[in-house]
């Protein structure tokens, strides 16, 4: 039926209340005059966002966090002598890791190779679509790869793994699904799956991918621990960048000196020792003779076997308890170096001194982690 002028009206699906007609909606000002005001969309949309109630983002958040680490949780207990057997033929391997997935699987494994690369394991990543036309001329029988999916059923990663095994090169699975083809067909599977993903229709990879980038920097630290990697190798490896800037610099530029350095003489109490700790809040001060020789140090731990070995010690000497031939460091060395130093010998107080033994300064723990006059300058 036509409307007068002849002009056939815009019809809308049933809706409550009868309304049919597009231009007798409520507040429409027709399409025409929506384009004569650019900025309706823009104001619209604004209110909706602030209409949101901040507490729904906030449990959002929240929700994510708390089903990603029930996710970590869950491979915690799952965690077995897969994963060690996986470790070890890294560790012995005379090869490459070569790390490949696709997808988010394919991103998480590139931060893998990143970490293992810059903790000592060689490793490279090698997209499945590139592997299929080429590059899995970079790959040697002496190298292991490490695939990543989930499902295990990626067609674009699997279709690749008969090529690998012609290689000789070992296989090792990281996946959600040790029924999979990937698991079948590889020579290692580790469990990474996850009970649920933090989407809430279940589909993008949230939880998933977390797991396999826990999975994977588990493997990095064991590999490190067992290569006995130091902060000086970390250092040789990132001579680039705020933290190699800050294991290279010199000891005489971060040591505590002067009025900063805790002191006290052998004949000076325990008592004064105390407060001497106390009022320079290094947890430890340093025994030196009238020369600045270094005798001893007295730390928080001498305190308590002290304490432990008599009851009234505030008036006795400081000599008496302190200990001697403490472990010291030059200062023309780096703060790798005091790091290696306090790692090895489980210390966070070292004494620095020329080569006559005569005090120079004091370092602490805290001094070369950056809280002291160490700071990111980039």
């Amino acid at each position: 039926m036509n409307t007068k002028g002849g002009k056939s009206p815009k019809v809308l699906p049933d809706v409550p209340g009868g309304m049919r007609n597009f231009d007798d909606a409520p507040g429409h000002q027709g399409l025409e005059e929506l384009s004569r005001r650019p900025g309706q969309v823009e104001d619209s949309a604004r209110a909706m966002i602030n209409g949101t109630r901040r507490s729904e983002i906030l449990d959002i958040a929240r929700e994510v966090l708390r089903v990603e680490a029930e996710g970590i949780l869950h491979l915690l207990a799952r965690v077995d002598e897969r994963l060690v057997q996986a470790v070890l033929w890294i560790y012995e391997c005379t090869g490459r890791v070569v790390v490949t997935g696709i997808g988010k699987s394919g991103v998480v494994g590139r931060k893998i190779v990143a970490t293992l690369s810059s903790t000592g394991t060689p490793a490279i990543f090698i997209h499945p679509v590139e592997a299929m036309h080429g590059d899995l001329g970079m790959v040697r029988g002496e190298d292991i790869v490490l695939a990543l999916s989930n499902s295990g059923e990626t067609d674009e990663l699997n279709i690749i793994l008969p090529s690998l095994k012609r290689i000789g090169t070992r296989i090792i699975a990281f996946t959600g699904n040790l029924s999979s083809s990937l698991a079948g067909y590889c020579d290692l599977a580790v469990y990474t799956g996850v009970p649920r993903e933090a989407c809430p229709f279940g589909l993008v990879p949230t939880a998933s991918t977390t797991a396999q980038l826990a999975m994977g920097d588990a493997m990095a630290v064991a590999l490190l621990t067992l290569r006995r990697f130091q902060a000086r190798d970390f250092h040789n490896l990132h001579p680039g960048g705020h933290l190699g800037e800050r294991l290279k610099v010199a000891l005489r530029d971060v040591m505590r000196q002067g009025e900063q350095i805790p002191l006290v003489g052998p004949d000076h109490t325990i008592a004064q020792a105390i407060e001497e700790m106390s009022v320079k809040k290094v947890g430890a001060t340093l025994i030196v003779d009238e020369g600045r020789q270094l005798l001893g140090i007295f730390t928080d731990g001498d305190l308590r076997r002290a304490l432990h070995a008599c009851r009234n010690i505030h008036d006795r000497p400081v000599r008496s308890f302190m200990s001697h031939n403490p472990r010291t460091i030059a200062a023309n060395l780096s703060v790798a170096d005091a790091l290696e130093m306090m790692e090895h010998h489980e210390i966070t107080v070292l004494p620095v001194t020329d080569e006559s033994g005569t005090l120079q300064g004091i370092l602490h723990l805290h001094d070369l982690l950056g809280k002291g006059k160490i700071r990111f300058t980039r």
